[in-house]
């Protein structure tokens, strides 16, 4: 008989503490973006717009008035702009069914904690890929940048697929738009573009691909092509990818982290509730990429 719930003796574990140790794939997308906490479940916040300053164009004048300036000319006047946006907190929520007193005196310690586990790794996937769906906006870019691959990456024939340039034209995007180097930058992958990509690497073009190295996993990444990082992750929307400057381009606003109670029914049995409360913020839009196309 597969047993699903109960263990040893709840009071003998510190349950948030074991539920905040966890490190699964579910938390991948958190580890690249910038976690602050916040006292209010409404978030006023400001995105910068990109670029450099620089004068506006006037008729018969299109260079930079900012360059070579006359003497006791007065300054050229410019200033930056801001969009203002209003979000709101989101709560993350779920529970265990009730663990019979039964149970919990005579069920291995293993079966509660992997139960605990699951519940943690579930409210942390559902967060994980609300971050990723504000990264990518939804894969509906307005503010991000975007290109189309030159062809689907899990194309049968290799001959039309050319990642190296899908890839240097997100990289141009982001440097561009944003002025922020995109070196370093994290390329998300879910398991299929990765796949996709490695065949690509290897059996389409072997060892003529520059900066092409494998390495062991450490937070999440498994390679490093052209000066990005991959990393892989399956919140990763089919039929698109996204090039993203960590720790810049996305804030993760707190309101409660992840919080763990036992609710007691004496006689009865117990349950455990997982939850956490949070919002992901675009504050950079420009310091992503989104490539779109990746999938046949």
């Amino acid at each position: 008989m597969v047993d699903t719930s109960g263990q040893a003796d709840i009071r003998g574990l510190d349950i948030q503490k074991l539920a905040v140790a966890y490190e699964d794939e579910a938390r991948i997308f958190k580890k690249y973006v910038n976690v602050s906490n916040t006292p209010n479940r409404e978030i006023r916040w400001f995105f910068k717009t990109a670029g450099i300053l620089d004068s506006t164009d006037t008729t018969g004048i299109t260079a930079s008035q900012i360059y070579n300036t006359a003497e006791l000319a007065q300054p050229v006047v410019v200033e930056q702009s801001w969009t203002r946006n209003t979000s709101y907190i989101k709560k993350y929520f779920v529970e265990s069914p009730w663990i019979p007193e039964e149970d919990i005196k005579d069920s291995d310690v293993q079966v509660f904690s992997e139960n605990l586990r699951d519940l943690v790794t579930a409210v942390e996937n559902q967060e994980d890929a609300r971050i990723y769906s504000v990264m990518s906006e939804g894969q509906s870019p307005v503010n991000i940048n975007t290109n189309a691959t030159a062809a689907a990456w899990n194309t049968a024939s290799y001959t039309s697929v050319n990642i190296i340039e899908d890839l240097m034209e997100a990289k141009q995007n982001i440097r561009v738009n944003s002025r922020i180097s995109p070196e370093g930058a994290i390329l998300f992958l879910n398991s299929l573009q990765h796949r996709s990509m490695m065949n690509w690497l290897i059996d389409g073009k072997g060892s003529s691909i520059p900066q092409f190295a494998s390495q062991r996993v450490v937070d999440g990444i498994v390679m490093e092509i052209l000066g990005l990082r991959v990393v892989i992750s399956e919140n990763v929307v089919a039929d698109s990818c996204p090039v993203v400057v960590p720790d810049l381009a996305v804030q993760l606003k707190v309101f409660m982290p992840i919080t763990t109670a036992v609710k007691i029914d004496e006689g009865i049995g117990r349950k455990i509730r997982v939850w956490t409360e949070s919002e992901a913020i675009l504050i950079r839009p420009k310091a992503v990429n989104l490539i779109t196309n990746t999938d046949a």
